[in-house]
């Protein structure tokens, strides 16, 4: 059985993402480098062939983590901004 991918973790939220990606060029960008890295990550971790380096993966690992929070901000404010607009 294929492991879930752990870096995938906004999938839940994908209707807001679709939402921002629309609306904000920026937005769009980070996501798109988020979900390349992530799978990249995921694929690296899981791979059998030619082991690459803990420096490289941990420099991954912390790229796709700010990555995560530049996204889990903007979800944050367009949440809010659709409480708002519903008050």
């Amino acid at each position: 059985m294929k492991r879930q991918n752990k870096y995938r973790k906004f999938q839940l939220q994908q209707q807001n993402i679709e939402a921002l990606e629309k609306e904000n060029t920026r937005f769009k960008r980070v996501y798109s480098e988020y979900e390349n890295m992530s799978n990249e990550l995921w694929n690296l971790e899981n791979s059998s062939g030619e082991p690459v380096p803990d420096d490289f993966i941990n420099a991954m690992i912390l790229q796709t983590s700010y990555l995560e929070d530049e996204i889990e901000d903007w979800l944050i404010q367009f949440n809010d901004q659709k409480a708002e607009i519903k008050h």
